[in-house]
C-alpha cells in the first residue's frame, strides 16, 4: 500500500500532522544533543539570557515549518493514508516524550 490512497483530499492536515511528530522529535534530539555536547549547547545560544533553549526551540520550529511546506506541497489536493501517517507521527511523539525523561536520554551520549 502506498502513502496514497483514493477518497476526499487530506493532504493539507496530513501534512499538519506529520510535521508536527517531525518537529516534536526534532525537539527532544536538539535537547539531548545541546544538554551534552558542549558546541552544540554552545552553536543553539540564539539569546544569552535563555541560553541554548532559545537555539533549540526556534530550529525545532524551523525545521517543523520547512517540512510541513514541503509535505504540503508535495500532498496539496491528495488523499493521503491518515492512519500511517497518524502512526508515524504517534511514534515520533511517543519517542519524544521517552527521550525527554532523564535515564533515557543518559544513554545517548
Amino acid at each position: 500500500m502506498s502513502i496514497h490512497e483514493s477518497g476526499p483530499s487530506n493532504g493539507f492536515g496530513s501534512a499538519a500532522i506529520l510535521a508536527a511528530g517531525i518537529g516534536v522529535f526534532v525537539l527532544a534530539v536538539l535537547a539531548i544533543a545541546a544538554d551534552k555536547v558542549a558546541s552544540i549547547k554552545q552553536l543553539m545560544v540564539f539569546y544569552e539570557p535563555t541560553g541554548p533553549l532559545s537555539g533549540v526551540t526556534t530550529s525545532a520550529m524551523l525545521v517543523w515549518l520547512v517540512v510541513w511546506a514541503i509535505l504540503n506541497a508535495r500532498w496539496r489536493g491528495r488523499s493521503v493514508a491518515l492512519a500511517r501517517v497518524n502512526t508515524v507521527a504517534f511514534i515520533l511523539l511517543g519517542l519524544s516524550l521517552l527521550l525527554t525523561f532523564p535515564p533515557v536520554a543518559d544513554y545517548f551520549f
